[in-house]
Protein backbone atom coordinates (compact mmCIF):
# COMPACT_ATOMS: atom_id res chain seq x y z
CA UNK A 1 0.00 0.00 0.00
CA UNK A 2 1.28 3.29 -1.13
CA UNK A 3 1.31 6.34 1.52
CA UNK A 4 1.80 9.85 1.20
CA UNK A 5 3.94 10.38 3.91
CA UNK A 6 5.57 13.59 5.07
CA UNK A 7 9.22 12.14 5.89
CA UNK A 8 10.65 15.33 6.56
CA UNK A 9 11.72 15.69 10.05
CA UNK A 10 13.17 18.35 12.16
CA UNK A 11 15.20 17.52 15.31
CA UNK A 12 17.37 19.91 17.65
CA UNK A 13 20.29 18.44 19.06
CA UNK A 14 20.82 20.64 22.89
CA UNK A 15 24.88 20.21 23.35
CA UNK A 16 25.47 20.73 26.85
CA UNK A 17 29.22 20.45 27.56
CA UNK A 18 31.41 23.74 27.89
CA UNK A 19 34.36 21.72 25.82
CA UNK A 20 34.70 22.07 22.39
CA UNK A 21 35.67 19.67 20.49
CA UNK A 22 35.41 16.93 23.05
CA UNK A 23 33.83 13.95 23.46
CA UNK A 24 30.48 15.43 23.29
CA UNK A 25 31.02 17.74 20.55
CA UNK A 26 32.20 14.57 18.62
CA UNK A 27 28.87 12.92 19.62
CA UNK A 28 26.92 15.49 18.26
CA UNK A 29 28.42 15.80 15.13
CA UNK A 30 28.45 12.04 14.65
CA UNK A 31 24.37 12.20 15.39
CA UNK A 32 24.08 15.02 12.60
CA UNK A 33 25.66 13.30 10.30
CA UNK A 34 23.90 10.01 10.59
CA UNK A 35 20.30 12.35 10.82
CA UNK A 36 21.27 14.01 7.75
CA UNK A 37 22.02 10.70 5.92
CA UNK A 38 18.08 9.91 6.94
CA UNK A 39 16.99 13.09 5.01
CA UNK A 40 16.76 15.11 8.38
CA UNK A 41 17.44 18.77 9.33
CA UNK A 42 19.19 19.43 11.97
CA UNK A 43 19.66 22.60 14.50
CA UNK A 44 22.27 22.07 17.24
CA UNK A 45 22.32 24.19 20.06
CA UNK A 46 25.55 24.32 21.97
CA UNK A 47 24.80 25.55 25.18
CA UNK A 48 28.11 27.26 26.44
CA UNK A 49 27.91 29.72 22.99
CA UNK A 50 24.55 31.59 24.88
CA UNK A 51 24.27 33.85 27.67
CA UNK A 52 22.21 31.45 29.88
CA UNK A 53 21.98 32.78 33.43
CA UNK A 54 21.00 30.51 36.56
CA UNK A 55 17.79 30.49 38.54
CA UNK A 56 18.20 33.35 40.83
CA UNK A 57 16.79 33.87 44.32
CA UNK A 58 13.38 35.27 43.79
CA UNK A 59 10.94 32.31 44.39
CA UNK A 60 8.35 34.28 41.66
CA UNK A 61 8.77 30.85 39.23
CA UNK A 62 5.97 29.44 42.11
CA UNK A 63 3.31 32.29 41.34
CA UNK A 64 4.18 33.48 37.85
CA UNK A 65 1.85 33.44 35.51
CA UNK A 66 4.21 34.27 32.59
CA UNK A 67 7.76 33.20 31.40
CA UNK A 68 10.94 34.41 33.59
CA UNK A 69 12.20 38.08 33.61
CA UNK A 70 15.72 37.41 33.42
CA UNK A 71 17.32 38.75 30.56
CA UNK A 72 19.13 36.50 28.39
CA UNK A 73 18.96 34.17 25.55
CA UNK A 74 16.64 31.29 26.71
CA UNK A 75 13.61 33.12 24.76
CA UNK A 76 15.46 32.40 21.38
CA UNK A 77 16.56 29.05 22.60
CA UNK A 78 13.18 28.05 23.51
CA UNK A 79 11.80 29.03 20.57
CA UNK A 80 14.34 26.84 17.92
CA UNK A 81 13.87 23.61 20.31
CA UNK A 82 9.77 24.27 19.99
CA UNK A 83 9.96 23.91 16.22
CA UNK A 84 11.69 20.57 16.15
CA UNK A 85 9.95 17.73 15.64
CA UNK A 86 12.10 15.72 17.57
CA UNK A 87 15.00 17.01 20.32
CA UNK A 88 18.53 15.04 21.87
CA UNK A 89 19.46 15.79 24.93
CA UNK A 90 23.92 15.39 24.42
CA UNK A 91 26.17 16.00 27.09
CA UNK A 92 28.86 14.76 29.96
CA UNK A 93 29.25 13.15 33.26
CA UNK A 94 31.39 15.71 35.45
CA UNK A 95 32.03 15.45 38.58
CA UNK A 96 29.62 11.99 38.66
CA UNK A 97 26.58 14.80 37.77
CA UNK A 98 25.47 16.04 34.27
CA UNK A 99 27.67 19.27 32.90
CA UNK A 100 26.49 22.64 34.60
CA UNK A 101 25.50 24.33 31.21
CA UNK A 102 23.18 21.04 30.57
CA UNK A 103 22.19 21.74 34.32
CA UNK A 104 21.32 25.37 34.57
CA UNK A 105 19.15 24.99 30.66
CA UNK A 106 17.02 22.45 32.93
CA UNK A 107 16.09 24.10 35.47
CA UNK A 108 15.51 27.56 33.60
CA UNK A 109 13.77 26.00 31.08
CA UNK A 110 11.56 23.82 33.13
CA UNK A 111 10.43 26.93 35.75
CA UNK A 112 10.91 29.31 33.66
CA UNK A 113 9.14 28.67 30.45
CA UNK A 114 7.91 25.15 29.54
CA UNK A 115 5.64 24.75 32.72
CA UNK A 116 3.27 27.09 31.47
CA UNK A 117 1.37 25.59 28.33
CA UNK A 118 4.22 22.24 28.26
CA UNK A 119 4.78 23.26 24.52
CA UNK A 120 7.33 20.67 23.82
CA UNK A 121 4.18 18.00 24.99
CA UNK A 122 4.43 15.11 22.15
CA UNK A 123 7.60 15.71 20.49
CA UNK A 124 9.75 12.71 20.08
CA UNK A 125 12.85 12.83 22.92
CA UNK A 126 15.72 11.05 23.87
CA UNK A 127 19.23 11.16 25.36
CA UNK A 128 22.62 10.28 24.89
CA UNK A 129 25.67 10.62 27.93
CA UNK A 130 29.62 10.70 27.32
CA UNK A 131 31.76 9.75 30.62
CA UNK A 132 34.70 8.03 31.34
CA UNK A 133 33.52 5.22 33.32
CA UNK A 134 31.18 6.16 36.21
CA UNK A 135 27.67 7.65 36.76
CA UNK A 136 26.09 7.65 32.89
CA UNK A 137 22.82 6.31 34.16
CA UNK A 138 22.60 8.79 36.92
CA UNK A 139 23.01 11.67 34.38
CA UNK A 140 21.27 9.71 31.81
CA UNK A 141 17.92 9.45 34.17
CA UNK A 142 18.30 12.82 35.17
CA UNK A 143 17.62 13.56 31.55
CA UNK A 144 14.81 11.28 30.98
CA UNK A 145 13.15 12.49 34.11
CA UNK A 146 12.87 16.04 32.30
CA UNK A 147 11.77 14.62 29.49
CA UNK A 148 8.90 12.87 31.01
CA UNK A 149 8.17 15.93 32.93
CA UNK A 150 8.12 17.97 29.68
CA UNK A 151 5.32 15.63 29.11
CA UNK A 152 7.99 14.00 25.22
CA UNK A 153 7.42 10.95 24.14
CA UNK A 154 10.58 8.63 24.83
CA UNK A 155 11.93 6.44 22.65
CA UNK A 156 15.16 4.35 23.31
CA UNK A 157 16.54 1.30 22.22
CA UNK A 158 16.63 -0.85 24.55
CA UNK A 159 19.88 0.20 26.13
CA UNK A 160 20.41 3.51 27.73
CA UNK A 161 22.50 5.52 24.85
CA UNK A 162 25.88 6.09 26.74
CA UNK A 163 29.14 6.52 25.13
CA UNK A 164 32.43 5.73 27.42
CA UNK A 165 35.33 7.44 26.76
CA UNK A 166 37.72 10.27 28.84
CA UNK A 167 40.03 11.74 26.69
CA UNK A 168 38.79 13.30 23.27
CA UNK A 169 37.91 10.83 20.37
CA UNK A 170 37.93 8.05 23.21
CA UNK A 171 34.71 7.95 22.37
CA UNK A 172 34.23 7.79 18.89
CA UNK A 173 35.63 4.32 19.92
CA UNK A 174 33.02 3.24 21.75
CA UNK A 175 31.31 0.42 19.11
CA UNK A 176 29.07 -0.48 21.32
CA UNK A 177 28.20 2.64 22.61
CA UNK A 178 27.60 3.74 19.00
CA UNK A 179 25.54 0.97 18.12
CA UNK A 180 23.26 1.56 20.37
CA UNK A 181 22.85 5.45 19.84
CA UNK A 182 22.35 4.25 15.93
CA UNK A 183 19.49 2.80 17.27
CA UNK A 184 18.06 4.97 19.02
CA UNK A 185 18.48 7.96 16.42
CA UNK A 186 16.61 5.30 14.09
CA UNK A 187 13.62 4.68 16.21
CA UNK A 188 13.13 8.46 17.01
CA UNK A 189 12.68 8.93 13.51
CA UNK A 190 10.30 6.40 13.27
CA UNK A 191 8.44 7.28 16.03
CA UNK A 192 8.80 10.94 14.92
CA UNK A 193 7.31 10.45 11.61
CA UNK A 194 4.54 8.23 12.55
CA UNK A 195 3.17 10.88 14.34
CA UNK A 196 4.11 13.48 11.70
CA UNK A 197 1.94 11.39 9.54
CA UNK A 198 -0.92 11.03 12.54
CA UNK A 199 -4.27 13.05 11.99
CA UNK A 200 -3.79 15.91 14.62
CA UNK A 201 -7.63 15.13 15.66
CA UNK A 202 -6.82 11.50 16.73
CA UNK A 203 -2.87 12.95 18.33
CA UNK A 204 -5.91 15.57 20.28
CA UNK A 205 -8.02 12.44 21.18
CA UNK A 206 -5.15 9.91 22.54
CA UNK A 207 -2.14 12.28 23.48
CA UNK A 208 -3.70 15.02 25.46
CA UNK A 209 -2.82 14.78 29.16
CA UNK A 210 -5.68 15.27 31.52
CA UNK A 211 -3.75 16.89 33.99
CA UNK A 212 -2.82 20.38 35.03
CA UNK A 213 0.20 22.27 36.02
CA UNK A 214 1.71 21.57 38.74
CA UNK A 215 2.09 25.06 39.94
CA UNK A 216 -2.06 25.99 39.71
CA UNK A 217 -2.84 22.31 41.50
Amino acid sequence: MKLNEDLSLHFVIIAGSERSDGNTDQITHYTSDFLADQHCSIDIIYLRDYHIKPCGACGECNIRTQPCEIADDMPSIIKRIQQADAVIYAAPVHGYGLAHPMQIFIERAGVGYLRFERPLANKVAGAVVMGRRYAHEAVYHQLINNILLNRMILVGSGYPTVIHGGAPGSGMRDVEGLASLNAHILRMIGMARLLKNTPQQLLQTYLHAETVNERAA
